[in-house]
């Protein structure tokens, strides 16, 4: 089976607390366990490179206009994030789990995946996003109960 990046983003959250794969002082230690665990190590970087590019964007003002205005997405961004992944992160910020900052940050972290985006991703994109961002545990909770106990989304 070929790991992606996001399966390894995936067994760091399941198996690390957020702090031990996000700061980057651990990711010497998690890379030689990663590598250990049978994952090739152009993912195992690729992942970490992924996560920095989370804790860059985190810093930066994504969102720009009324609260209310409606995203267009690029033609990039249709390509790769098919109409039932985008109504979801939709459904997603109609409920309140995630804000217009996280929906980009989402919508960011997607687009730097080279692999194929499906809903089983956005939904861990979604979840590695809410991780890293402060004050959002409530909405975290909410997007994880979505994610492991109604995995059956339909909007």
């Amino acid at each position: 089976m070929k790991e992606t990046v996001l399966d390894v983003l995936m067994y760091l959250f399941e198996n690390y607390q957020e702090g031990e794969f996000s700061d980057a002082e651990y990711h010497d230690t998690l890379r030689e366990e990663l590598l250990a665990a049978g994952f090739p190590d152009e993912e195992v970087g690729s992942a970490f490179a992924w996560l920095d590019g989370l804790a860059q964007q985190r810093q930066l003002p994504l969102v720009f206009g009324p609260s209310r205005a409606t995203r267009i997405y690029t033609r990039e961004e249709t390509a790769k994030i098919s109409t039932d992944c985008r109504g979801f992160i939709i459904y997603l910020e109609q409920l309140g789990i995630i804000s217009q900052e996280a929906r980009e940050l989402i919508i960011d972290r997607l687009m730097a995946l080279a692999e194929d985006v499906d809903l089983e991703r956005v939904k861990w994109v979604c979840l590695l996003v809410l991780m890293n961002q402060p004050d959002a545990e409530e909405a975290f909770g909410h997007l994880e109960e979505l994610v492991y106990y109604h995995g059956d989304f339909k909007h």
